[in-house]
């Protein structure tokens, strides 16, 4: 009988765990310029949910029609992945005597995730973009899911209802605004939120941000938070994990804009 206590722990993919955009990578690969202005413009229209501007392309632009899945899955192999998220997903499975089940929700294409993190990630934890392909073609005739903003609440959810964990037992772990949804969810319900950047909507919001170029630096606030270690405890635990702990900044960052202020003409400032 498995006595360890449960948890869940969910990760965002793109900039999360991996220091590429997939669609960006695919872009490149394919060689269609202007990807990021192609993403920049539906973002001023709002007309997709915020992460889910790929799926859009990969099924409304003409550019990008001609993907197939075989394509997505080459992409997943050329995606330059954070260190050590194999020993990431290994400590996870008995910390500080809890089992953390490692999911990754992410609005990136599912062959792609499924690629880059072959024999770190099982295939059926992985919930991203899945479409459905015309069997002839093999064209993408439509979206399935997209677990974006409002779709990551719902993949979420979903997870902790199967697992039957409290709300106080998620960790969501993200980067970039079409996070923002789901963390605000988790903090709501008292679970622990991590910004892996310094996107300046989501650091607000996220409980803790980490900034570093390892996957297992997320394991930092989660030993604080969830377990109350001490910080010489923690550079412990990561030493007999064969990692040292060499820079540990806790700062804060104020982002200030001043402008001129206005004089009114007998010289006061208004």
């Amino acid at each position: 009988m498995n006595k360890l206590k449960q948890f869940l722990f969910v990760s965002d993919f793109d900039q999360t765990l991996s220091f590429n955009d997939s669609g960006l990578v695919l872009s490149r690969m394919l060689g269609i310029d202007n990807f990021s202005e192609r993403v920049e413009g539906l973002s001023k229209i709002h007309l997709v949910q915020q992460g889910g501007e790929l799926s859009y392309l990969l099924l409304h632009d003409p550019h990008f029609r001609r993907v197939r899945k075989e394509q997505l899955a080459a992409v997943g192999k050329q995606i330059r992945l954070k260190e050590n998220i194999a020993l990431l997903s290994s400590l996870l499975q008995d910390l500080n005597g809890a089992e953390f089940a490692f999911h990754v929700v992410s609005a990136a294409p599912e062959e792609v995730i499924q690629s880059a993190l072959e024999g770190i990630i099982l295939p059926d934890h992985i919930h991203g973009t899945r479409f459905r392909y015309d069997p002839g073609s093999g064209e993408i005739e439509s979206i399935v899911r997209l677990p974006a903003g409002y779709g990551k609440v719902a993949v979420v959810d979903a997870l902790r209802a199967e697992m039957r964990v409290g709300p106080d037992r998620v960790v969501y772990v993200g980067d970039g605004s079409s996070d923002i949804h789901v963390m605000l969810h988790i903090n709501r319900l008292d679970g622990l939120t991590i910004a892996v950047s310094e996107n300046k909507y989501l650091t607000p919001i996220a409980r803790r941000t980490v900034l570093s170029e390892d996957a297992t630096s997320v394991l930092v606030p989660v030993l604080e938070d969830l377990f109350d270690w001490t910080a010489p405890k923690i550079r412990a635990f990561f030493e007999s994990r064969g990692l040292a702990v060499q820079e540990w900044e806790k700062i804060r960052t104020d982002a200030i804009s001043l402008s001129r202020a206005a004089v009114a003409s007998d010289g006061v400032v208004n």
